[in-house]
This record gives structure tokens, C-alpha cells and sequence, in this order.
């Protein structure tokens, strides 16, 4: 008897389960790939726009990019990325009429979720992997605009967005948006923040939201004392008060929005990104304006707020993004000097901060990684050895092999 013959008398059964063992070691054999290190210790991968996040799929094998329009008659969108085995390569770009900002990725890994100004755009990530028409659903509400961030609920139930432009963050009802096909009765309702809420922050248990706001809310009360954004005199006479970070009760959030913020603890002089440490006892926050990477107390964030601050660590100039490195080890955080005419060929850096250290103030800081102009948002590949960043004026994304990262101490 032939092998063939043997083939086809093979029953039914083990023909599937040879054909169900075969996808599961090619798949294996993929994520491998995708997880191998980087060709480069740095290497760049060119956009067409302004990158603002890079955002890996769970398996690190896709990156998705979202951009602003590079120039006034340009259109933004969302350029998508193929990690074949530590080399990555523009595959496609898909346009959006208002760009992309902050994005987030659902839970089950199917749909991608894009901040975009006005909108919120929804994506079919596998049919954005094979260059199918993948937008599935925009919502849009009246008056309310500047959509800067996004974040989803563990379960995938619930969906936040961070309105900068309204000062506030919608909160939908994404399974009900998803049955709906997106027909923009999902709004369960708005929670009130200060002037430029942008971070949107889950804590591990998924009970709290942690979100900055670049200005307290008016409730607060608290005095003018920041100076101008921008401005490189220390003793410039202040124009807005301290920024904010506000703890929101999830589950509360759900129900009555508008009344859900539990705490509001003063974070620096424009904070404007929050990040947790894995356990998620320490919340990390950029504070622009002071140039400052700041640490909190996530318990005291939620609980008693007295003494919530515990350090604040000098950086470069008008910090944005954080990333957590090393089993939280080590804090990086990028120096945008967005407002100093960055023009596309600047370098600018990323400073390394001890985390173990941070009461140390300037002492904690041991190293830098170069970058390029307006460096904004870092993400990590899957493990938390290869690092994305956004320069957001150079027009590209920065990927770094963190393994082969020397800090000198």
C-alpha cells in the first residue's frame, strides 16, 4: 500500500486532529517569530503622518500605528506594522478622515478602538491585518470634541474615551455598541474632569480609573500657580492652577457617571500621562510643565489622599510618555520639548529613571536612549524586551532592544 493510500485511509477524525495539530505548531511557530529580538539594537520604521501611539497586537506580530496628518491636505490614519521575526515593515495604511490618537484594543484581541477628534472609530483587526475595508462603526456625539485617549473594562463591557477638548471622559456601553453595530445609543453618560483630562488608567482589578487632568476642575478651588506652558523662565508669573489626577469608582461609572469620581489629588503642573508599576501599588505620572516624573501611592490615591505623592524625579524637557521596564525595575519617560519648533530632524531622548530611587530625586536618574523629535507615546512588545516609541515630528517609530540597552550604573 502507497503512502497516499495510507493518506486516504486515514479516518476523519485523525485527518482533523492532524490538521488542528499542524495550525497550532504554525501558529506557535509564528508567535516565536514575533517574539524574536529585533534585527537592530535601534532600528526605525518610517509613517506617512505623525505617529502619535504604536499600538502591538497581543501576540507582538502587528503594530498599529495611529497618525495625524503630516501636512494640512494630508490625511491621517492608522498604519499597520509586521513584526516578521524581529524586522518590522510598513504592510498598509488605512485612512481615517480625522486621524488617530490614543487607541486601545479589546480583550478578546478583535477590535481595535481609535480616539479621533470628533469620533470614536471602530476596527476589525483582522480584516485591518489583511487589507480589508476594516472600519466597523464610528460614534459621534454633539458637542464634544478633542478625543485624545481610549481604554476598555477587562471584560470588554465598558469603554472609556478622555474628551481633552471638553473636560470629560464618555463612558459607553461596549457590548451594547457592539450588538448595535455602532448606532450611538450605547452612551451611558460623561464623567465631569478638570480642563484636558488625557490618561485613562485601569487598576489590576479593574476597579478604578485613574485619569490626569492638565487643570484641576473648578470645584476644587485651588490657586494660579503654574507658569506658562512653554515658558523657560522659572520665575515667570503663573496663569492656571496645578493639574489633577481624578480616581474613578468603575463600577459606579457604569451606572451614574457624573457622579463617579471618588478622589482628586493635585499632581504637578500639567500632568498629562499615568502609568502603574505592575504590582499596581505606584502610579507614575509625567508632569509637563515641571518637567518632572512624579509617584503616587495608588492606595492613597483611592483611599485617605494625605501624603499620596511619594517622590518627584527631574527629567528631560516637557515629559509625556511612560513606560515601565524590568518588572518595574526602571522608568522611562520621553522628553517631548514639544514647544520648542521641533523641527523633523531634532534629537531628542528618553531618560531612564530608577525606580527603586525615585526619593532620590535627580540621583535616580542613569541614563538616556536617544530619539527623535517629539518622542510622545512608548509601548512594549509582548515580554517587555523590545520597546515602540511614537516621534511624533520625525515621522516615525523608534524600536528599541531593551536587553541590549546599556545605562552605565
Amino acid at each position: 500500500m502507497t503512502s497516499a493510500t495510507r493518506r486516504r485511509l486515514l479516518p476523519f477524525t485523525a485527518i482533523v486532529a492532524l490538521t488542528i495539530a499542524g495550525t497550532a505548531r504554525a501558529a506557535r511557530a509564528q508567535t516565536a517569530a514575533c517574539s524574536a529580538p529585533p534585527d537592530e539594537a535601534t532600528a526605525f520604521v518610517t509613517v506617512p503622518g505623525h505617529p502619535f501611539q504604536a499600538l502591538p497586537s497581543a501576540d507582538g506580530c502587528w503594530v498599529f500605528v495611529s497618525m495625524a496628518p503630516a501636512s494640512p491636505n494630508a490625511q491621517g490614519g492608522i498604519a499597520v506594522l509586521r513584526n516578521m521575526g524581529g524586522h518590522f515593515r510598513l504592510q498598509r495604511v488605512l485612512a481615517l478622515p480625522t486621524g488617530g490618537t490614543g487607541m486601545t484594543l479589546t480583550n478578546d484581541g478583535a477590535l481595535l478602538v481609535v480616539a479621533a477628534g470628533r469620533v470614536v472609530d471602530f476596527l476589525d483587526v483582522g480584516l485591518l491585518t489583511t487589507g480589508g475595508d476594516a472600519v466597523v462603526g464610528t460614534l459621534e456625539e454633539n458637542n464634544v470634541i478633542g478625543r485624545i485617549y481610549a481604554t476598555v473594562t477587562p471584560d470588554d463591557r465598558t469603554l472609556f474615551i478622555a474628551n481633552e477638548n471638553s473636560a470629560s471622559i464618555t463612558v459607553y456601553d461596549l457590548a451594547k455598541a457592539r450588538a448595535t453595530k455602532f448606532d450611538g445609543k450605547s452612551v451611558i453618560g460623561e464623567i465631569p474632569t478638570g480642563r484636558a483630562p488625557i490618561a485613562l488608567t485601569l487598576s489590576p482589578d479593574g476597579k478604578y480609573l485613574f485619569t490626569t487632568s492638565q487643570a484641576a476642575p473648578p470645584g476644587a478651588k485651588w490657586p494660579v500657580d503654574c507658569r506658562p506652558q512653554g515658558s523657560t523662565d522659572a520665575n515667570a508669573a503663573p496663569d492656571h492652577v496645578h493639574g489633577a489626577i481624578l480616581v474613578v469608582d468603575v463600577a459606579r461609572a457604569q451606572r451614574e457617571p457624573s457622579r463617579s469620581v471618588l478622589n482628586t489629588v493635585r499632581a504637578g503642573c500639567n500632568p498629562v500621562r499615568l502609568v502603574l508599576s505592575p504590582q499596581g501599588d505606584v502610579a507614575y505620572v509625567s508632569a509637563r510643565t515641571d518637567n518632572a516624573l512624579l509617584a503616587f501611592d495608588t492606595r492613597k490615591l483611592v483611599g485617605d489622599t494625605a501624603g499620596a505623592l511619594l517622590a518627584s524625579v527631574p527629567v528631560g524637557t516637557a515629559p509625556v510618555g511612560i513606560a515601565v521596564i524590568e518588572g518595574g525595575a526602571k522608568v522611562l519617560v520621553t522628553n517631548s520639548n514639544r514647544f520648542g519648533g521641533a523641527g523633523a530632524d531634532d534629537k531628542q531622548s528618553v531618560t531612564i529613571v530608577d525606580a527603586r530611587r525615585m526619593r532620590d530625586g535627580a540621583a535616580a536618574v542613569i541614563g538616556s536612549i536617544p530619539a527623535g523629535a517629539f518622542p510622545r507615546e512608548m509601548r512594549l512588545l509582548p515580554g517587555g524586551r523590545v520597546l515602540l516609541l511614537t516621534n511624533f515630528n520625525s515621522n516615525n517609530v523608534e524600536i528599541v532592544d531593551l536587553t541590549r540597552l546599556a545605562t552605565g550604573k
